[in-house]
């Protein structure tokens, strides 16, 4: 056990500087990534990767529909700043035009305007299938298509997907809260192209940029460290979580977790079988309660504070990450090991796991 380890590659996982601009009159973020300054010893090899972030949020328009002042706020210091009135709220509009910047769209007659009366977007009210199925918006002039469900409960969100995926136009849902916006997002994998928040809850707002930065955060690559084992002891027993999650692994993914939140190691999932125990592509052993694990959005929780429906964050060998649901989490007393490691600059980092061999991964990540 402690000559496989001593010859493993662990990866220390420092996190990235994220800083991003917004271009009006766009909806879109264009995010820049600011690596550390890498640095290598004698008797560790650092390699530093990453992306352009945002990839998914770019992907996806939003158009915020309000009348409450502190939603526009929240809406525009979250880059997002085309606005949905009524026609006869056009006052409104020219009044937060003057405190912020404002892409403003009227609604008049089914169709969606700017404010020079050109037609942005064609509204479709839906109410049962056989009306979704009548829609031809291609027929339309306008190069937005809104649909607007009345009961959205009766027609799935996959359903509205699945009518629209070969359609040449963007085509957004009108979406009542964080959640159901999240679905139209996600419904078969692809979604649709956007959504219109109608809301009057700053919260909605908020929520809904926190799912856009785990979604974009999945499309990044986080800097990893090459690390030297300096020393492996059997540490006893202790309670030990394992997390099984609601997808599946593969090999080189795991969980990113430590006893010190600036260096934390990559601990592989159980999709590697082996003679002792089958493979089990969603578990990850991955250390006792008091260790930090790394979530989205950059920061870290205690493994004990896992449970069923949080998100996590799961990253491979090559530093890519996404974001996946914590299924069920079990804690059980088990033996325990302490593995300490360098990385440049000589910096100590240490964490405890599991002595299992399903912990191990056979080949230098």
């Amino acid at each position: 056990m402690a000559t496989l380890l001593s010859s493993t590659c662990l990866l220390g996982f420092p996190f990235l500087k994220h800083f991003s601009s917004f271009t009006p009159l766009t909806d879109k973020w264009n995010s820049l990534r600011l690596d550390k300054t890498t640095c290598s010893t004698s008797s560790t090899s650092v390699f530093t990767t990453s992306s352009s972030g945002g990839s998914y949020e770019k992907s996806k328009r939003v158009w915020i529909w309000t009348e409450s002042k502190q939603v526009m706020t929240a809406a525009v210091e979250r880059g997002w700043n085309t606005f949905i009135f009524l026609s006869n709220h056009r006052q409104l509009a020219i009044d937060w035009s003057s405190i912020a910047l404002i892409y403003p769209l009227f609604i008049e007659e089914g169709e969606v305007l700017d404010g020079e009366n050109k037609r942005v977007a064609t509204i479709f009210e839906v109410s049962t299938p056989q009306e979704l199925q009548q829609i031809q918006p291609e027929n339309g002039q306008a190069e937005n298509v809104v649909i607007n469900l009345l009961d959205w409960q009766i027609i799935p969100a996959e359903n509205i997907v699945a009518t629209f995926q070969d359609s040449r136009k963007t085509v957004l849902a009108i979406s009542k809260n964080h959640s159901e916006a999240q679905i139209f997002l996600e419904a078969l994998e692809h979604g649709l192209g956007g959504v219109v928040l109608k809301v009057e809850d700053v919260e909605a707002v908020i929520k809904l940029k926190e799912y856009f930065d785990r979604r974009n955060e999945a499309t990044n690559l986080i800097s990893l460290t090459k690390a030297t084992v300096t020393r492996v002891q059997a540490a006893g027993m202790g309670d030990r979580i394992c997390v099984d999650l609601c997808s599946l692994m593969k090999p080189g993914e795991g969980l990113l977790v430590g006893s010190f939140a600036r260096g934390l190691f990559l601990v592989h999932s159980e999709c590697m079988e082996s003679n002792y125990i089958a493979s089990r592509p969603f578990r990850i052993n991955a250390g006792p309660v008091h260790a930090y694990v790394s979530i989205p959005g950059g920061r870290t929780c205690y493994l004990s504070e896992l449970k069923a429906g949080k998100e996590i964050s799961v990253a491979d060998q090559n530093g890519q990450l996404r974001t996946a649901i914590v299924g069920r989490v079990k804690i059980e007393t088990r033996p325990l090991i302490l593995v300490e490691a360098k990385v440049c600059m000589n910096i100590p980092l240490e964490s405890m796991i599991y002595d299992s061999i399903t912990n191990i991964v056979n080949h230098r990540l």
